[in-house]
């Protein structure tokens, strides 16, 4: 199965060498699972040439707002709902799961509550779950499609799942399965004193010397692609 990237953002340019960039991440995320990938940077106006230039997408995260007025952002919510109306498997993280609710009838805006940082607890049908979040930007109305799969105290929308005709059609998550501690924790540094406060940063780096349950959302995430690969075939 050919799993497309659309990469919506960049990886800070200071953190870049230490750390690469998003679509990488993904690969590593997902690697063992029999995947092929290829990557577009929609964030550069680089987008595949069909829904179907790949069996699956994967949206990436981002520092730019799902509601912002970017050249980019009208045509990869058209590419969204045309590859969910066509039943594409598609998945989205922090970013990629506010733009597909965006995209899909739901509304995202930047949160009046402040940053969610850190590892956090969420909960989950299987129970609950402690994962890396960077966000201010929140899904605050959902799609009439999805149903709630991942919600936290600070974020009620952080997981979503779109059924289709052979299961889920599409799933997104606000957490980071993709981010390793070290990338979360330079990441978190370098927006200390601009984005994030001080204070809230600190307790965030603290936070994830503690284990999390990333690798679950990854086993998720592949076996959402798996499913779609096998209900295709069948």
């Amino acid at each position: 199965m050919k799993i497309g990237i659309l990469q919506t953002g960049h990886v800070p340019a200071e953190l870049t060498e230490r750390h690469g960039e998003y679509p990488a991440m993904f690969e590593a995320m997902l690697a063992g699972n029999g995947f092929t990938f290829e990557s577009w940077a929609v964030v550069d106006n680089d987008f595949p040439a069909s829904i179907h230039s790949a069996d699956g997408w994967l949206i990436t995260g981002s520092r730019h707002g799902a509601y912002e007025d970017h050249p980019w952002i009208a045509p990869l919510e058209a590419f969204i709902r045309a590859a969910y109306a066509a039943e594409v498997p598609m998945a989205g993280i922090c970013f990629g799961h506010q733009i597909m609710a965006q995209a899909l009838g739901g509304k995202v805006v930047k949160y009046d509550g402040g940053w969610g940082v850190g590892n956090a607890p969420y909960r989950m049908p299987g129970g609950t779950l402690d994962l890396m979040a960077l966000h201010q930007d929140q899904v605050i109305e959902k799609p009439a499609d999805a149903e709630i799969i991942a919600t936290s105290d600070f974020c009620r929308n952080a997981g979503f799942a779109y059924p289709g005709r052979n299961g889920s059609r599409a799933i997104s998550f606000q957490p980071h399965p993709e981010f390793s501690r070290e990338y979360m924790r330079d990441l978190i540094k370098a927006r200390i004193g601009t984005a994030l406060p001080r204070e809230q940063a600190e307790a965030a780096l603290e936070s994830l010397e503690a284990d999390n349950d990333s690798g679950q959302i990854a086993r998720q995430i592949a076996d959402f692609f798996r499913q779609a690969a096998q209900s295709r075939a069948a």
